[in-house]
């Protein structure tokens, strides 16, 4: 995964976006799980350090992390805290590519 700064993220609005925090263990293991999903997507899913993105996180209410940001230009469509499976990941984000 391809990490991006906050200033980054304002110019390009991506639309998939990894907030993590490198001490969470949780954040490790959907780390991986979203390396996988990468690769049977094809694309890459940049990421950010929520510790150095609070502008970021207030910006969108984000709660917790690991947290998958799905936006559709500006707009955010969804929030994913729950990494459930990589099967579970690929619906939701094949779902976003589909609308």
């Amino acid at each position: 995964m391809k990490e991006i700064t906050y200033t980054e993220w304002q110019e390009r609005r991506y639309s998939l976006l990894y907030i993590y925090t490198p001490m969470c263990g949780t954040c490790q293991v959907a780390s991986k799980m979203l390396s996988v999903c990468e690769q049977l997507i094809d694309e890459e899913i940049p990421q950010i350090n929520a510790n150095y993105a609070p502008e970021l996180m207030h910006e969108h209410q984000i709660e917790s992390v690991p947290c998958l940001l799905i936006q559709k230009g500006e707009e955010p469509i969804e929030k994913i805290y729950a990494f459930q499976s990589v099967p579970y990941l690929l619906e939701k984000i094949k779902n976003y590519y589909r609308n």
